[in-house]
């Protein structure tokens, strides 16, 4: 019987010991294949051409290719809702922007929660906005434009890339901030709206740097002001629309990198420190400001940083779509 004991003590020392270490030998042979990143938006729009860069600098750092899966539909809840599901090891991972803050007001139906339902690895980039008017539209700056607006919003349009978008939303605030409700004209994207402006379909769209900083470069779109409290700095000479008037307007794209709940501590840490390496390469540097994005400062690139900030925008944005009164099914 003693024998026995001490077989099934050193048997259930033996299976403790490994389970303590099976998380450390899990990041020790992470990864082993290629990992998938999953977009929720179409190949080729700005939050792709984020995942692409830094995904790529990425993959030098883990020794395996990162692959981005473009999984589109409910402006990204399917994909958010499908990386939940996803087996928690590490080989699924999710980049997405405010959408995940905004989804737990804007939509009645949600099947996760962005608060409770992930791991985080860290935020990557914050991209600024743009308001813009088609080429001919009179007003040359944002003093003209407001009281042009208020004297046409009959007439005037506001293209957006669809219900829930950040462009929808940076269309709103600027609704409310200037006291005037315009006809809005939904996209599926803004590739679409944007081409519509340049046709002079639609007269106004707030979009993203990383779409629209070549159209403003060509003089194909009149540019209003960016959506950020200081001057960019691939556009210096382009005043903000807070310092035009509207006091504290600010409407940035940020992006944040997720795994399913429950992925291991020691694999988030792999990846984490690959993001932070890949952020300081000098091609996704120069990518980046290209397109007139800005790596987040070091404080955001971790699970904590990220984790606090979504936390401080899903309060943030869950006011302004109630205010709204605009929701999803």
């Amino acid at each position: 019987m003693s024998v026995f004991r001490s077989l099934t003590a050193g048997a259930m020392l033996a299976v403790s010991t490994l389970a303590a270490t099976a998380p450390a030998l899990a990041a020790d042979a992470y990864p082993s294949r290629p990992i998938t990143l999953v977009v929720p938006f179409a190949a080729g729009g700005p939050t792709d051409v984020v995942a692409r860069a830094v995904g790529l600098a990425m993959s030098k750092q883990l020794g395996q290719p990162i692959v981005v899966e473009n999984k589109l539909g409910a402006g990204g809840t399917l994909a958010a809702g499908s990386v939940a599901r996803a087996q928690p090891d590490g080989y699924t991972l999710f980049i997405h922007h405010n959408g995940m803050a905004t989804a737990p007001a804007l939509y009645r139906k949600l099947q996760f929660n962005p608060l409770t339902d992930f791991e985080y690895v860290g935020q990557v980039v914050d991209v600024p906005m743009t308001l813009l008017g088609r080429k001919d539209l009179p007003p040359k700056n944002l003093p003209e434009l407001i009281p042009y607006i208020k004297a046409n919003a009959s007439k005037l349009t506001l293209a957006h890339a669809g219900l829930g978008a950040v462009s929808q939303l940076c269309g709103v605030i600027f609704q409310q901030a200037i006291g005037v409700q315009l006809q809005t004209v939904p996209y599926k994207g803004t590739a679409p709206a944007m081409t519509d402006l340049l046709g002079g379909q639609v007269d106004l769209l707030c979009d993203q740097t990383t779409q629209t900083t070549a159209y403003i470069k060509a003089g194909s779109v009149k540019l209003y002001g960016v959506t950020t409290l200081q001057r960019l700095k691939a556009m210096p000479e382009t005043p903000t629309l807070d310092e035009q008037g509207l006091k504290g307007f600010q409407v940035v794209v940020w992006h944040g990198i997720y795994a399913p709940k429950g992925t291991p501590r020691p694999v988030l840490d792999r990846v984490n420190a690959a993001l932070k390496v890949a952020l300081k390469d000098a091609t996704v540097r120069q990518r980046m400001a290209d397109l007139g994005a800005e790596i987040v400062p070091e404080s955001k690139q971790t699970p904590e940083g990220l984790r606090t900030w979504l936390k401080s925008e899903t309060d943030r944005w869950g006011t302004v779509i109630r205010a709204a009164g605009e929701f999803a099914d």
